[in-house]
């Protein structure tokens, strides 16, 4: 074996073995690592808002006055809506507990008439009848609450770690650029400069999406005599901003408070929002994706589908903003194979 192949062979194993554990060290990190790009794209998406302000005609703000303006809106948008929505859901919530062995009554009074039940229970008797002994129950619930307080630790991380790469945006980006050759810097700052707008334009199409379901859930849910449907208008509003699961649980109270109607206007308010969402999914979000963040609908079809089977909700999530950084990459390096070499 000649030497040339003995140091091939080194370097390829050399190679492996560095892919491997690189591999397994992003498998290890990949929780922070997740945590770290959620807070890039909302750096890169709210840059242009931010600069906004800080520019603003009347008097500069400092950067960090700019982040925080961002935050007070958001964080004060989230409570006026809490603040909104919680009261009366706990209300809601009680009249239909008082309510349920009622509707529970009814419900097999129905299925007896047409032989498909032969014995009433009661709703003591379906709990203690439920799957699962009390040691699980209490087992599930503790991992359901570990998960929450895990939730919530990564958002107060996400938030904090988005304000730092706010605030030191401009030289982040110097020493990124600076990683490239000279000649190479102005096409990676125009690049740079294209991703943060289909960023930011990302962000402002989640809005769009917003406020388009949570008003036509209004009128529908007050067409339909639903009660409190202002309130479950902005509970779908805000469930839009989360995909897959977001819209299926802003259904539920709304089901909920239909049920406190009839069952008839429950069976409706369910179909009401099967529609939405079907038009919601295979209409609005690729047209108003497109229009906003300028990827295609096909892309944005085929980026929610695999975000969604690699990544669950978060891939669904962050979908749309890794398709438009994607895109604007490869246009990049197509258009650099496609001029002529001088």
């Amino acid at each position: 074996m000649t030497p040339g192949i003995k140091a091939l062979i080194a370097w390829t194993v050399a190679l492996v073995a560095a892919v491997v554990a690189i591999g397994w060290l992003i498998y290890l990190a990949f929780d922070a690592l997740l945590i770290v790009y959620v807070s890039v794209l909302l750096a890169i998406g709210f840059g242009p808002i931010v600069r906004a302000i800080e520019r603003r005609p009347a008097r500069r703000l400092p950067r960090w006055l700019a982040i925080l303006v961002v935050y007070v809106v958001i964080v004060g948008t989230l409570t006026i809506a809490a603040f909104l929505v919680i009261p009366p859901l706990v209300r809601q919530a009680q009249d239909l507990w008082m309510r349920l062995p009622d509707m529970i009554d009814r419900a097999q009074t129905f299925l007896i008439e047409r032989g498909v039940l032969s014995d009433r229970i009661t709703l003591e008797e379906a709990v203690r009848g439920a799957p699962g002994t009390p040691g699980a129950a209490v087992g599930r619930v503790a991992t359901a609450v570990t998960h929450v307080v895990g939730a919530v630790l990564g958002f107060i991380t996400i938030l904090i770690l988005t304000f730092y790469l706010l605030i030191e945006s401009h030289s982040l980006f110097a020493a990124f650029a600076r990683l490239f050759p000279r000649e190479m810097r102005p096409r990676v700052i125009a690049v740079s400069a294209e991703i943060s707008i289909k960023v930011s334009a990302w962000l402002s199409g989640q809005l769009i999406l917003a406020g388009t379901i949570g008003t036509t859930a209004a009128i529908g849910l007050y067409f339909l005599g639903v009660p409190y449907f202002y309130v479950l208008a902005l509970i779908a509003a805000i469930g839009e901003l989360v995909p897959v699961v977001g819209p299926i649980l802003s259904s539920v109270p709304a089901i909920l408070a239909g049920l406190t109607v009839s069952p008839h206007t429950a069976l409706l308010v369910a179909l009401f929002w099967l529609a939405q969402q079907q038009l919601e999914n295979h209409l609005l979000v690729p047209k108003v994706m497109q229009r906003q963040v300028g990827v295609s609908p096909v892309i944005v079809i085929v980026a929610l589908l695999i975000g969604g089977s690699v990544l669950g909700i978060i891939g669904a999530l962050l979908a749309v903003p890794t398709a438009a950084i994607v895109q604007v990459v490869v246009q990049e390096l197509l258009e650099e194979t496609d001029r002529p070499s001088s």
